[in-house]
């Protein structure tokens, strides 16, 4: 077995936006093995260790799998949210393209199978 790091955008998409101090990011896969893999992967503790340096405090993991996709809530990311934070952004929007930069650890026969086909 041989293994590549990879951006997790090579496997998946994500969408995210904020409700106050707390931000929600979607992280969607290209197909089923893509899915099947980050549900065993991706989870709330890795989500949240990678943000640590925003200061989350907690990190919820939702499945759902009928859009084979995974939904995170991060709690206290946005410091205070867009009205009281002092951060240039201080909004969620761009958390889902932060976390498409997470490299991630995954075996090559899958990464052949999870990766997007054009």
């Amino acid at each position: 077995m041989t293994f590549s790091i990879v951006p997790l955008r090579t496997i998946a998409y994500a969408r995210s936006g904020d409700k106050g101090d707390s931000a929600n990011i979607g992280v969607i896969a290209y197909n089923a093995a893509g899915y099947a893999f980050l549900r065993e992967y991706l989870s709330a503790d890795k989500v949240n260790a990678y943000f640590k340096p925003l200061g989350v405090t907690s990190t919820i993991r939702y499945e759902l799998a009928n859009l084979e996709a995974l939904n995170f809530v991060l709690n206290h990311v946005l410091a205070g949210g867009g009205s009281r934070s002092l951060r240039t952004d201080s909004q969620g929007k761009a958390l889902g393209q932060a976390i498409l930069e997470m490299p991630i650890e995954i075996e090559d026969s899958i990464l052949k199978q999870a990766r997007r086909s054009y």
